[in-house]
């Protein structure tokens, strides 16, 4: 058995934290692959050091001092190790750093650094080998990631030295300098080292007991879904919902590789597990997976007696399309179609689209509906069980709730409402309580 077990910047923010963390990956041999993100916030008034290292950039560009910021942040290091006992010298290699900082430096090394030194000290605290990034993780020059020299480095890092601490969030460019990823890129290089290793699971520790059903914002303590297929995922990702980036689940899901999202305050709870596929169900009451959505839509209705449906359909979307407005959904109908689109990819143009869609399909009438919010219920059960559809509308229904449009996938996976806008937080709230309680 091997795990690959990522940690993110709250759970190394702090000494009481490394020791949590410590707890949990020696509590289980399978554990060898350690993935550490940048120190992150100790409390809501404090700063992720990665945003302070992007601060340190900002003040060099522009001839700022920003020595006050580096003490801050040597200091913060400097106290974890303390704290802990370690013996690393931190001070000499972040001097050795602050001596070359210039206005030239690249800002993707500089805040590299956070995760470089969390790293380091959390190598140390473990007893593992520290093994760099940007000797195992390799970009192109079309910027992204070169899987194949990456695997087989991560690989052979993994292969010599048994135990591993790796830090997430960079890499090495083919110019030889240090490359960044996105945020939450250390999820990436967590996935990565997973699928490098072939690994059993991929756990990804954060601050939250695994996904919930739904927003907490705007639902009270919902319940946690503690099994999703990677296509649900998706689809709560692509209707909102906070979960994790597409790009840091493509490599552990391209290998068949479960994804467990655990809490490091909560240990003993054991989180979402995301995987292909679910071969037995054994939450037979749980109908919806889970419930999420966006606001801000526009819905243009198109009308037209005896219409060239296909003709009619494809001039509208090229016409969109020029204009750079994506579609999110689309509702047919024999005389008619509804094409969905975000407001804001109509912020400028929603005026010469219609104008366009009258000169070029001849409809009888354009008919637009703004201000309208998409909520989805999601779940890979709804295709095995009759009358879900029913159930949801008579929901909404009963609670007033006035439905302006109706989607659903073609693999199933969701049925996608359209309401107003200030229905939106009603929505959500009604249908998870009808589908949980």
């Amino acid at each position: 058995m091997l795990k690959v077990a990522k940690f993110g910047g709250s759970s190394v923010a702090g000494a009481d934290q490394f020791k949590k963390v410590r707890d949990i990956v020696l509590s289980d041999p399978a554990r060898r692959i350690v993935v550490v993100s940048a120190a992150g916030k100790r409390s809501s008034g404090d700063h992720k050091l990665t945003d302070l290292l992007y601060l340190c950039h900002a003040h060099l560009t522009y001839g700022v001092p920003c020595d006050d910021i580096l003490t801050s942040i040597r200091t913060r290091f400097a106290e974890i190790r303390d704290q802990l006992g370690l013996t690393y010298d931190v001070e000499r290699d972040f001097d050795a750093l602050r001596a070359r900082l210039s206005k030239e430096m690249p800002v993707d090394e500089l805040v590299s650094r956070g995760e470089y030194f969390t790293s380091r000290l959390m190598a140390e605290f473990l007893g593992y080998t520290f093994v760099d990034a940007a000797d195992c993780v390799f970009f192109g020059f079309d910027g992204r990631v070169d899987r194949e020299k990456t695997d087989a480095a991560l690989a052979a890092a993994v292969k010599k030295y048994d135990h591993v601490v790796i830090p997430g969030f960079y890499g090495r460019a083919p110019t030889g300098k240090i490359k960044v990823m996105t945020r939450g890129g250390s999820d990436i290089t967590g996935a990565l080292a997973a699928a490098a290793t072939d690994a059993d699971i991929y756990e990804n520790w954060t601050d939250v007991s695994g996904i919930l059903m739904a927003d907490p914002k705007i639902v009270k303590d919902p319940k946690p879904i503690p099994k999703i297929t990677y296509g649900e995922l998706r689809e709560m990702a692509f209707m909102g919902a906070s979960v994790l980036h597409e790009e840091s689940i493509l490599p552990v899901k391209e290998r068949g590789i479960a994804l467990n999202i655990r809490n490091t305050n909560r240990p003993q709870d054991p989180g979402t597990m995301i995987v292909e596929r679910v071969a037995q169900e054994q939450d037979q009451e749980r109908l919806i997976t889970g419930i999420a959505g966006r606001k801000n839509f526009t819905i243009l209705t198109v009308l037209k007696r005896n219409m060239n449906t296909s003709l009619t359909l494809r001039n509208a979307l090229e016409i969109l399309d020029r204009y750079h407005a994506a579609v999110e959904h689309i509702t047919l109908g024999l005389d008619s179609f509804a094409l969905v689109v975000a407001s804001a990819a109509l912020e400028s143009s929603l005026y010469e689209v219609v104008a366009d869609i009258q000169k070029n399909c001849r409809p009888d009438d354009v008919r637009i509906q703004d201000g309208i919010a998409l909520v989805a219920a999601v779940g890979r059960k709804m295709t095995s069980r009759p009358g879900t559809s029913g159930r949801l509308f008579q929901a909404l229904g009963q609670h007033g709730l006035n439905i302006r449009t109706i989607a659903q996938g073609a693999d199933e996976l969701s049925i996608i409402v359209g309401v107003e806008n200030s229905d939106f937080e009603k929505a959500i709230r009604v249908l998870y309580d009808g589908f949980t309680g």
